[in-house]
């Protein structure tokens, strides 16, 4: 996995040149907690599938220049629960245009299927990705906010696979007919 933790100049010269290239990129935030309102936001991260940014929030690092990518209509960006993310993005300033909700385009695909849409089994159903959970328990109020190779490596975990995922699932949702009741769906949150 190509990785990068942006705290310089450079690297968000690097970051942004590489991810504006991308048509689509995986996107998630790491929290301290469930609400944007009283929990604070830890990193953002962006993968095209191959070169994977997390930006440590935690640091006192700002999104600089990829608030722009954040920004751009003509870069699909591709959440995993999109209205969490986008609840914290928003609260810090940041705007966000062009989304794709993995975990709504999901629930339409498997509805009445009794299937959970969580990231790990939805990865699990259509890669055999088996997805190890067990780092988000130190995002918390107390972490002192240091990235470990470890943290860094489960938070890009959650968008390395989301340009894929997407791909795979708008064929479903095309294949199914289920195209406008995703649409639908996504109009809610946006």
């Amino acid at each position: 996995m190509n990785i990068l933790v942006a705290r310089s100049k450079q690297d968000f010269e690097t970051a942004f040149n590489k991810l504006a290239a991308a048509t689509a990129l995986g996107c998630d935030t790491e929290t301290s907690g469930l609400s944007a309102r009283g929990a604070r936001l830890f990193s953002v991260q962006f993968s095209d599938g191959d070169f994977n940014v997390l930006v440590p929030i935690s640091e006192n690092i700002r999104l600089g220049l990829l608030e722009e990518i954040l920004a751009n209509p003509a870069i699909t960006k591709i959440f995993h629960n999109a209205k969490f993310d986008l609840e914290f993005l928003r609260e810090s300033g940041a705007a966000v245009e062009n989304v794709f909700c993995t975990m709504i385009a999901e629930k339409v695909l498997t509805k009445g299927a009794n299937q959970s849409a969580s990231l790990a089994e939805t990865l699990y159903r259509y890669f055999a990705v088996d997805l190890d959970k067990s780092q988000r328990a130190k995002f918390n109020k107390n972490w002192d906010g240091n990235w470990t190779p470890e943290l860094v490596d489960y938070a890009l975990s959650d968008v390395v696979y989301l340009p894929e995922l997407m791909r795979e699932q708008k064929l479903w949702l095309e294949r199914l007919g289920l195209k406008e009741d995703f649409e639908r769906q996504m109009r809610k949150i946006i």
